[in-house]
């Protein structure tokens, strides 16, 4: 048994010991390496013989698309390298042609397109000297009359960087809703609250429909199973993304708040746009064309009820509802864009419906740090309700016994002193008898209060059961513990005093304990210093004693 104790006790490393061993290995790696000095550059790669990336347009490729020409400058080309590079087609096969060369590829399919255009679906060739051969651009018909296509023509650096910055749009915006998501989720482990799941839901599905219409979903090779279904993906994806927004929105309208009755159409609205999701996968073109126009239709109306509603709740002091105005105002812009022949909104539909729907998730994101930090209020007010006692607001049995073997772990590990009083006030079952509980309550406070004046704080203070109060003393010897409880004691007598009731008489008996090789645990010392207490109240009451001062028990 001795050999046990003594290997538990055993010294561990210290963690500086460790940090030098790491230094030391790091050396020693780097003066074994230092004999092979590095390089000047690194090479990666070799030379290829593949021939520039190009998809052939096959005749069922062309079918059924819209041929536009876009006549070459006036003069003929200037024989240099031209890119054309085609934007914002969201569904099927699109082409493009100058001269001799022609290339055709699918927007969700990035093995079908030039390997230098990323956002779009381009080429580059060089027509000849004063050629007025057009180009060509064909793709098929859009479901939205107004989602127009931008053909962009110019020098390949400049295409090129465009299409890279568009690129980069797109990606750091659906970047921004992973992290967003994934944060959500790693807040739901921490709090367990529905909200966070219902945020996590809708940054996968504003993911997921950010994916389908840049194109991403198809890049580097596809990822989601779209198929030639590009269409059906869009309306069910933007859909069960209204359905998801219309959920959040709807708790910060307050709406519900103010009119509880329309409480269930929270519910029948999310169902009726995840129902359209749903049908888009077997509606014909035509249907599917309606049914995308309601759903977009259906959610701007239904976001400008609730924007109203959330107006009124700031009217009515309900600060929550400025969050949907700051996501939804944005949105209604957007939508209002649409049936405009705004140039920037048709050049850069894609990137600036990617930046509003990523606006939309920052803002949502912060009502759910707010509702994360209210959480942690209720928890901490729930924590603190939990450790006080209710009467004197001090910590009660529970908290204490915790302090104190805290107290008691630490005094051990760093070999510090400690030392507890335990306080009794003298003949209080009298005082009740006497001047009616009302009185013995007050003066429990009393009490409470004359303790913790004297200690500078209620961390230490305990009220552990009736009339009987812990004093804890962490890094304070005998000595100077016996002058800190006659201080508690006397300030115990001279608040009893200012209480003003007649015949009344406060007085408090303590018992002192400090920490001794012998004592194995905080239940050990505890005993002392109540076995001190009791020796006090023999001793004539109103005095302090100390365990050491008393005969050990026998045996």
């Amino acid at each position: 048994m001795s050999a046990w104790r003594h290997s538990k006790h055993r010294p561990k490393p210290a963690p500086a010991a460790w940090l030098a061993a790491l230094c030391l290995l790091l050396v020693a790696a780097s003066a074994a390496t230092a004999s092979n000095p590095s390089p000047a550059y690194l090479f990666v790669g070799g030379g290829t013989t593949d021939a520039t990336p190009m998809r052939e347009c096959s005749p069922k490729a062309l079918r059924g698309l819209q041929v536009v020409e876009i006549p070459a400058p006036a003069g003929g080309w200037s024989g240099t390298p031209q890119a054309v590079n085609v934007f914002n087609v969201f569904a099927g096969e699109v082409m493009v042609a100058l001269g001799e060369r022609q290339a055709c590829g699918r927007m969700h399919d990035a093995r079908t397109r030039d390997s230098r255009f990323r956002a779009g679906i381009g080429l580059v060739a060089v027509p000849p000297v004063g050629s007025t051969d057009p180009v060509r651009v064909g793709w098929t018909p859009p479901l939205k009359p107004n989602w127009m296509p931008t053909v962009r023509v110019g020098g390949p650096s400049t295409v090129q960087q465009e299409d890279t910055l568009r690129l980069l749009v797109r990606a750091s915006c659906m970047a921004i809703a992973l992290a967003l998501g994934f944060s959500a989720l790693m807040g739901f482990f921490g709090a367990r609250d529905r909200s966070f799941i219902v945020h996590v839901v809708l940054c996968l599905a504003l993911l997921l429909w950010q994916a389908v219409l840049s194109g991403l979903s198809g890049y580097p090779q596809p990822w989601l199973p779209v198929g030639g279904h590009e269409s059906r993906w869009l309306v069910a994806l933007s859909t069960f993304g209204y359905a998801a927004m219309l959920q959040v929105l709807w708790g910060l309208s307050g709406i519900a708040r103010q009119w509880p009755v329309v409480q269930p159409g929270q519910r029948w609205l999310a169902f009726s746009f995840i129902a359209i999701g749903l049908l888009a996968a077997v509606l014909p073109h035509a249907a599917l064309r309606l049914a995308w126009r309601i759903a977009d239709y259906g959610f701007m109306v239904v976001g400008m009820v609730l924007t109203a509603s959330a107006l009124l709740s700031i009217r009515r002091g309900d600060h929550r509802a400025f969050a949907l105005l700051a996501s939804m105002l944005p949105l209604l812009a957007l939508f209002l864009q649409r049936v405009s022949t705004n140039r920037i909104v048709i050049e850069y539909r894609i990137e600036v419906i990617q930046l509003v729907l990523t606006w939309f998730l920052v803002v949502m994101a912060y009502t759910l740090t707010n509702r994360y930090g209210q959480l942690r209020e209720q928890r901490d007010a729930m924590r603190v309700l939990a450790d006080t006692d209710v009467l004197t607001g001090v910590q009660n049995r529970r908290a204490g016994m915790a302090r104190l073997d805290r107290c008691f772990a630490r005094a051990r590990a760093d070999a510090t002193p400690l030392a507890i009083g335990f306080i009794d006030v003298d003949r209080f079952k009298r005082i009740n008898d006497v001047h009616g509980h009302d009185v013995g309550d007050r003066v429990l406070v009393v009490v409470a209060d004359a303790i913790v004046h004297s200690m500078r704080g209620q961390a230490d203070v305990v009220r552990m059961g009736g009339e009987e109060f812990l004093v804890l003393l962490p890094g304070v010897g005998a000595g100077h513990a016996r002058q800190r409880l006659e201080a508690i004691r006397e300030h115990i007598a001279e608040a009893g005093a200012r209480m003003g009731v007649p015949g009344l008489d406060v007085t408090a008996s303590i018992g002192l304990a400090a920490l001794e090789p012998a004592d194995e645990d905080p239940a050990s010392l505890l005993r002392r210093a109540d076995g001190a207490m009791y020796a006090a109240k023999h001793r004539g009451r109103n005095r302090i004693v100390a365990a050491g001062d008393l005969p050990p028990v026998a045996g």
